[in-house]
């Protein structure tokens, strides 16, 4: 019997294996990744002592595990029977994170939370049809590869390091199966709010709840796919959401539903495309020569270059004004004075607002014929979200009552909605064509950055901000203000289109338009 020796780097096992960097502990066995000397490749070589009781049946669930071939799990590549005093399994080493890295950092976005839950239920489908069960779900035993493939690991093994003499019965296997498919759920869950339902799990926070029941995805982030969360609370009963659609009882029929759902229009970048042509293997997954460790930040948070939806905005002619008016005025106390009194006249004759005594912006307009133009409805308008936002709200803006009005859903980190979205709104239907001069709003909080638009021609309400016309745009410092129209515009409907928000509380970013008042000709 081999004597059971410390490990640590640069023990040799087995005269192939030297150990290089201790990656996990837990529940008694250990995980390095080593250098197979034969081959020169990585591998993970996972660790029980030999005098643990569990030992045999480690190596046994490990050596039933092979019965699975599907390429999503990390292949048993060896058994090391009581080498350095310890069982050993070494699987094969993905160049990945694990799928916990990324969520510490941020949730991501629905479609690739939909696609990585999609690939771990297929396999764990395959792995149940042979009778194998994973047990311990979490983040960690689930890694995200740089092509954006899928593995995942410990398959088996979490049945050996528990209950070593325990006779499974038809009701404990039924009750594995029951334990992964919630652990699905969870999975899909933490990747969509950053949250693990339960108590903490792998450095997680627990998700929140309400009246005894967790809150769904939707409830905890905005901008999640409402037939993701639908999936997502089919799964778990807990999330109390009886109008969601039947149970989903298996990982097989997890997997369906979430490759049945379509594409959404609240993901950025590139698409990650779900469906059975989806490739399964990456070209790194099996290296012959030495694999360098991956470095820097998780997939997906890469640095790149920024999207223009999320660079500022180009400077104003107000700012535009300002600039010039303190580069002609410096070092001369004379010529700063002229050059504000300029700036500001330069402000009433092309920036279209003069503030008055009271904080309303409003320019007066002449002109025969111009009134207050009649409201037949007001929607919310959400086509970068889940098409959505308040819309029981949105009447409140041309009910009269400045005390009342619509709210966005709220937003964290920076004003520009999170960086989810470009903007969210409401849409104005005027009833009829008509003839728009001016449009003034009434907000709850500033500053608000907000744009209008048009659909001259159009006979339907918009779906899309793409192809309308834009009216102008306003950075409100205060709680009110009017908007001429350099030219006037002939439309049915007005899209009144919120890009930033105000703060309500430390990082909590919300809008809220209280009134609407359109004027113009019939």
């Amino acid at each position: 019997m081999s004597a059971r020796r410390a490990l640590t780097s640069g023990v040799v096992l087995a005269d192939r294996y030297e150990l290089q960097d201790q990656v996990s502990e837990r529940l008694g066995s250990v995980t390095w990744r080593a250098l197979d000397l034969l081959l020169n490749r990585n591998v993970g070589i996972e660790l029980i002592p030999s005098a643990d009781p569990r030992a045999p049946h480690f190596l046994e669930a490990a050596r039933l595990s092979t019965t699975v071939t599907d390429g999503r799990f990390l292949r048993v590549l060896d058994l090391l029977e009581n080498v350095h005093g310890h069982h050993a399994v070494v699987r094969e080493w993905a160049k990945a994170f694990g799928l916990n890295q990324v969520l510490e950092h941020s949730p991501v976005t629905s479609r690739r939370a939909a696609h990585i839950v999609a690939e771990v239920a297929e396999a764990l489908a395959h792995a149940h049809a042979h009778g194998i069960y994973h047990r311990r779900l979490t983040p960690h035993h689930v890694l995200v590869k740089q092509s954006g493939a899928v593995r995942v690991v410990g398959l088996g093994l979490a049945s050996a390091l528990d209950q070593p003499d325990h006779a499974e019965s038809e009701a404990d296997l039924r009750a594995y199966e029951e334990t992964d498919v919630r652990g699905l759920g969870y999975l899909l869950y933490a990747s969509l709010t950053g949250r693990w339902p339960g108590a903490e799990v792998d450095h997680l926070p627990s998700a929140p709840h309400e009246h005894g029941h967790t809150l769904r995805p939707r409830q905890v982030r905005a901008g999640v796919a409402r037939d993701v969360d639908a999936v997502c609370a089919r799964i778990l009963p807990e999330l109390a959401a009886p109008h969601a659609g039947s149970r989903l009882t298996s990982a097989e029929e997890i997997s369906r539903a979430l490759r049945l759902i379509g594409n959404e229009p609240t993901d950025t970048g590139p698409p990650t495309v779900v469906s059975a042509k989806t490739p399964r293997e990456s070209p790194d997954l099996l290296r012959t020569d030495p694999v360098v460790e991956p470095a820097g930040p998780v997939p997906g948070l890469t640095a790149t270059r920024r999207p223009k939806a999320h660079e500022p905005p180009p400077p104003t002619r107000r700012e535009r004004a300002q600039a010039i008016a303190v580069d002609a005025t410096r070092d001369d106390r004379r010529f700063v004075i002229a050059g504000v009194l300029g700036a500001l006249s330069l402000l009433l004759i092309i920036g279209g607002l003069a503030v008055q005594g009271d904080g309303v912006n409003v320019i007066p307009f002449t002109g025969g014929g111009v009134r207050t133009l009649p409201i037949e409805a007001v929607d919310d308008f959400d086509p970068q979200g889940d098409a959505s936002e308040n819309p029981d709200d949105a009447a409140l803006t041309i009910d009269g009552d400045a005390d009342t009005g619509w709210k966005t859903t709220t937003y964290f980190n920076q004003p520009e909605l999170g960086g989810l979205k470009d903007g969210v709104g409401v849409v104005v239907d005027l009833g009829d064509v008509r003839t728009v001069h001016q449009v003034r709003l009434v907000f709850a909080g500033d500053p608000t950055v907000v744009e209008l638009y048009g659909a001259p021609g159009r006979t339907d309400p918009p779906a899309q901000v793409s192809g309308l016309t834009k009216l102008g745009r306003v950075t409100a410092f205060t709680r009110s203000a009017d908007v001429t129209l350099a030219k006037p515009v002939e439309t049915r409907f007005v899209v009144v289109w919120l890009t930033s928000l105000p703060e309500v509380a430390g990082g909590r970013f919300q809008g809220e338009v209280r009134e609407i008042v359109v004027r113009g000709k019939a």
